[in-house]
């Protein structure tokens, strides 16, 4: 029982994604283990606007399709998360074995349907290469990735900072 309630804590009930405290234990170990990993950092731009506009179970069903477009993204070979909020993490162990990060952008910027309406969705998309760091950690991606995805938002929205 106590197993499944630390396997619960570890997934957000909305999306089913990892919480961040599960995110961080699986990405660490990740990225230490592949030298070609990348982690990615996703937040979605004017979400309160989506919530105040069309109310919370818009703001869910927005939430929900960004978390599968996430995941399917990652697929088999990297691990995605809600951090809380709209924001989102992800890593995956090769790069080449997902679509692409503008492909990662064209799919997280899809409007959601939700009752009848499609509702816009754009996201900013930030990312840091492992071998690009000088210390392979986390907190270090993290960082870059966050640096990287504000770079973006500087140039409008619906970009990914190279």
């Amino acid at each position: 029982m106590l197993t499944h309630r630390l396997a619960t804590a570890r997934r957000d009930p909305l999306t089913g994604l990892h919480t961040r405290a599960g995110f961080n234990a699986r990405a660490e170990r990740l990225l230490a283990k592949h030298t070609g990993a990348l982690v990615v950092l996703v937040d979605l731009d004017d979400f309160k606007a989506i919530n105040d506009t069309h109310g919370h179970a818009a703001g869910d069903a927005v939430l929900t399709a960004t978390a599968r477009r996430l995941g399917d993204w990652c697929g088999r070979h990297g691990v995605a998360a809600r951090l809380g909020g709209d924001e989102f993490a992800a890593i995956v162990t090769d790069p080449a074995h997902t679509p692409g990060l503008h492909a990662l952008r064209a799919a997280l910027d899809r409007p959601t349907e939700h009752e009848g309406h499609a509702l816009p969705v754009s996201a900013s998309v930030g990312f840091c290469h492992r071998p690009r760091l000088s210390v392979p950690t986390l907190t270090d991606a993290l960082s870059a990735a966050d640096a990287s995805m504000y770079a973006a938002k500087g140039h409008g929205r619906r970009n990914t900072h190279n």
